[in-house]
């Protein structure tokens, strides 16, 4: 059935060099369906001077407003990240984040309830969703989120303070990357 649903969609995906290497957004005009960190490169240095950027690298012909979106907002998330909260987020297009599951419910809850330069127990989270005997489930959760940094997964830490896996452990430097960033620019 996710795949019916998904093949009524005609998708464009979009590549953004960014600090963090090559990300690429796919969507159609109901939404964003992911976004994927490729980890191509090493992620950029940070300065609390410099703004970083990130750069568009396809056509923008034929994208859909909601896609349009959700690249804008990746943009200023990387130049000007405090000011993400006051831009509107695109509409998702994911079955991931439809419904009343467990897993949609915490996203939703992580979307709307950990602000820029937060973080969030595992275990807090769980609480916050409704369950809180459910924190592996809450890990699992960030597991299948398919639009990482709109949907902030990088934002939920171990209850003891460490930052725990990212991207199933191989991108916890970026974890590490996008936790400082978010801390330098919201203290400048």
């Amino acid at each position: 059935m996710k795949k019916q649903r998904e093949s009524q969609c005609t998708q464009k995906t979009i590549s953004l060099l960014s600090p963090l290497g090559t990300i690429q957004v796919s969507g159609c005009e109901n939404g964003v369906h992911t976004i994927q960190i490729l980890m191509d490169v090493a992620p950029a240095e940070r300065s609390s001077e410099a703004p970083l950027s990130c750069v568009v690298n396809d056509s923008l012909a034929e994208m859909s407003p909601e896609l349009q979106r959700g690249v804008e907002w990746l943009q200023a998330y990387f130049s000007e990240p405090q000011t993400t909260g006051s831009l509107p987020l695109p509409a998702f297009h994911h079955p991931a984040l439809q419904g009343d599951a467990f897993t949609s419910r915490v996203l939703q809850v992580l979307l709307k309830d950990v602000k820029f330069g937060e973080t969030v127990s595992y275990k807090r989270l769980a609480e916050m969703a409704g369950n809180p005997r459910a924190v592996r489930a809450v890990g699992g959760a960030m597991r299948r989120n398919p639009v990482p940094l709109l949907i902030p997964c990088h934002r939920v830490i171990s209850s003891s303070g460490q930052s725990g896996p990212y991207m199933s452990g191989k991108g916890n430097h970026l974890k590490q990357w996008l936790l400082t960033h978010e801390r330098q620019r919201s203290e400048g």
